[in-house]
């Protein structure tokens, strides 16, 4: 996840894969599953470990002035049955050219997916980045969650990097905690499809993959959380609460690290259902897959810089404009094929 970078991870066997994307004191767990039985001490104490504004779930005073403004925003956004998509941008991947264009312009030339633009919230992390989001979108938020300096691409793992991946969990918990379900997707992808159908309605949350092989455990894919859709639900709001926690038993980890640590503890402690997703429908550079009659996201996962992902996202862009100006016979005949994705190849060679 993260823009300006790679994100990869595995969560078993894989260790060859290229790194990109537990018991709690009982005071912790406290905390998780009955946020008003946390001492103010120790809300505090996280908040400041994070380097994130505390933000203690039963303080809606806090809540009010962090998320100024999103219960008003969210009904306009909304799909009929509360649903948003959230992406999240710095001033790099917001200028001209990069990728939110690149991204916002994939739902327009997709299958199915321009009416989507109606229900897509942009979260910026930093002034200038809301600005350029204000230019190119009519549905924009400003979160000011951190001190971190968001306005730069940052490098894989630096601590700006951390804190970006980390305070998307801030707002996509108060976005659930608000009775709102969420589809997050990182802009560093591009869409074809309309991707709500691949959503099975029994689970709490559906994931993407780096890898699926179909003889493994559908858990012990390598899950990717560039792309997710997750349902407002109690056990949901509790969900992202552990995971944010969870940070502090994996310093140094980004977030998805730390979800692939503990996603059968969210399913046992928490019963969460969790629902991996098949890579055929929801890609990236990680595994590449050239079936076009299939495809709805192409992401730039093991991919590391900024440019690099703009240059092959756009080579991606390219080709999916090209699929759909040949006719049904044509497309039928096949023989159609991705631009592969060399310079993010040799960017993790």
């Amino acid at each position: 996840m993260g823009l300006g970078f790679g994100r990869k991870q595995d969560a078993g066997s894989h260790t060859v894969w290229f790194l990109l994307g537990a018991a709690l004191p009982t005071s912790l767990l406290c905390f998780l599953l009955a946020s008003d039985c946390l001492g103010e001490g120790l809300s505090a104490s996280l908040s400041r470990s994070w380097g994130i504004r505390a933000m203690h779930p039963a303080a809606d005073g806090a809540n009010e002035v962090l998320f100024k403004d999103l219960p008003e925003l969210l009904p306009k956004v909304a799909m009929e049955d509360r649903t948003v998509i959230i992406t999240s941008v710095n001033e790099a991947w917001a200028q001209p050219g990069s990728l939110l264009d690149l991204y916002l312009e994939s739902f327009k030339n997709g299958e199915d997916t321009a009416h989507l633009l109606n229900h897509l919230l942009v979260v910026a992390l930093d002034a200038r980045g809301l600005e350029r989001c204000k230019a190119v979108h009519p549905h924009c938020y400003f979160l000011n969650a951190t001190s971190a300096n968001m306005s730069s691409a940052k490098t894989f793992m630096s601590p700006d990097y951390l804190e970006i991946v980390w305070t998307k969990l801030i707002f996509q918990q108060r976005v659930l905690e608000l009775g709102y379900n969420f589809l997050f997707m990182d802009c560093d992808m591009v869409l074809f499809r309309n991707p709500f159908r691949h959503f099975p309605v029994y689970a709490d949350m559906s994931c993407s993959l780096d890898g699926f092989d179909p003889s493994r455990a559908p858990l012990d894919n390598p899950l990717n959380t560039g792309l997710y859709y997750v349902k407002s639900t109690n056990r949901t709001i509790q969900m992202m609460k552990y995971w944010r926690a969870a940070r502090e038993r994996f310093p140094g980890q980004h977030d998805q690290s730390v979800f692939i640590n503990i996603r059968h503890e969210l399913m046992s402690k928490l019963q969460v259902k969790i629902e991996p997703m098949e890579t055929v429908y929801f890609g990236g550079f990680c595994e590449y897959h050239d079936d076009p009659n299939k495809i709805c996201t192409i992401h730039a996962n093991c991919c590391i810089g900024l440019d690099i992902k703009v240059h092959d996202l756009k080579n991606v862009a390219a080709d999916w404009k090209n699929y759909t100006s040949l006719t049904p016979e044509q497309r039928h005949k096949g023989g159609f094929k991705w631009t592969y994705p060399t310079r993010c190849r040799e960017s993790i060679a």
